[in-house]
């Protein structure tokens, strides 16, 4: 292995164009490691974003990470759910580092150099399927933090997507007074009720939740209300459900598309709280006692008591990265989570 191997990796070259490209890959300088990935995860909601041209430019993919720290503009290569093993140490790394399996951050490609500071080991008692929602599993705990769900509390969920699903499966194991979940999607009511909604219910059957809503307490409404929908117009639906004093965790990403919210009417004198939660930084209130390592280890723990695999519903070789945009794109209904696959 030398430095002019190569090595696969998915690129996007403008909206709705993607490509899969054979790269020169450089071997690992001083503190890196080459990984070699089995398997890399689409983050359907943020990555349409991109493949639809739906994201500010003058950003970067993600400053909080090394390997996502350029700008937002074509070609591009994205993506941050990889999991493989090391295959080849840099000259001042340790060999106990050799062979093993890790999480990384890190755009799709079958092989990359990255820092041993960005690698995150991966439990012995969690496969590689599972492992892949680490990513977004972090943003589910996060999300709970932000939110606070209490005791005997109605929780709405507008959403299911992964990270919906995923941070249904956690409320779902907090003692609430009702678990409730929106979505226009059958495939994603009916994976709901699985991870544990007690009511998985379409969009159109949002009137006549409002009454079961207000019948827990009179004219009470959700207690605390998910917007997890990356659609913008849900905002307004939350705001409809959200009860007096109640509050709204926003954890969508709408690009670079307006939400307007109306809060005229009603919400002047709701007392309601809106919030935003983001996966990059920790809520301020847990920054004195969290550090992102305890983060992950809780992470870690839910994906052991949930085993999230399940909502994986493809899989296929990076060389089709084409066909599963355009799968998520324009079939929805079709896929909640789907994985490339990397040859040996």
């Amino acid at each position: 292995m030398d430095g002019r191997m190569n090595r696969t990796a998915v690129v996007m070259h403008g909206p709705f164009h993607v490509g899969v490209e054979r790269e020169a890959l450089r071997p690992p300088e001083p503190g890196e490691v080459l990984v070699h990935a089995h398997r890399s995860a689409i983050s359907a909601g943020t990555e349409l974003l991109f493949y639809r041209g739906r994201v500010p430019q003058d950003l970067p993919l993600d400053a909080g990470l090394a390997s996502l720290a350029g700008p937002a503009a074509y070609p591009l290569r994205y993506g941050y759910a990889a999991v493989g093993h090391v295959i080849r140490t840099g000259p001042d790394v340790p060999g106990h580092f050799l062979g093993r399996r890790v999480f990384c951050f890190h755009p799709h490609a079958s092989h990359f150099p990255i820092k041993t500071t960005e690698l995150v080991p991966i439990p012995d008692n969690i496969n590689d399927h599972d492992a892949l929602f680490f990513a977004n599993m972090e943003t589910a705990v996060t999300l709970i933090w932000d939110g606070r769900p209490a005791l005997g509390e109605t929780v709405v969920i507008l959403g299911q997507g992964i990270v919906g699903l995923l941070a249904t499966a956690l409320l779902a194991r907090h003692p609430l007074g009702g678990l409730i979940t929106i979505d226009p999607i059958p495939r994603r009511r009916k994976a709901s009720l699985d991870m544990g909604a007690q009511s998985a219910l379409d969009l159109a059957e949002i009137d006549d939740l409002k009454p079961r809503l207000a019948s827990h307490s009179p004219g009470a409404m959700a207690d605390l209300v998910f917007e997890l929908s990356g659609d913008p117009s849900a905002l307004n639906t939350a705001i409809e459900l959200a009860g007096f004093g109640s509050r709204i965790t926003i954890g969508s990403w709408y690009g670079t598309s307006s939400a307007a919210a109306n809060l005229g009417g009603r919400f002047h004198r709701s007392r309601m709280r809106m919030n935003a939660s983001q996966v990059s930084t920790l809520p301020p209130e847990f920054a004195t006692r969290w550090d992102r390592r305890r983060r992950g280890e809780t992470a870690w723990e839910t994906i052991r008591l949930t085993r999230p695999s399940r909502l994986i519903t493809h899989e296929m070789p990076v060389e089709q990265a084409a066909h599963a945009y355009d799968l998520l794109d324009r079939r929805p209904e079709e896929a909640l989570q789907v994985v490339f696959t990397y040859k040996d």
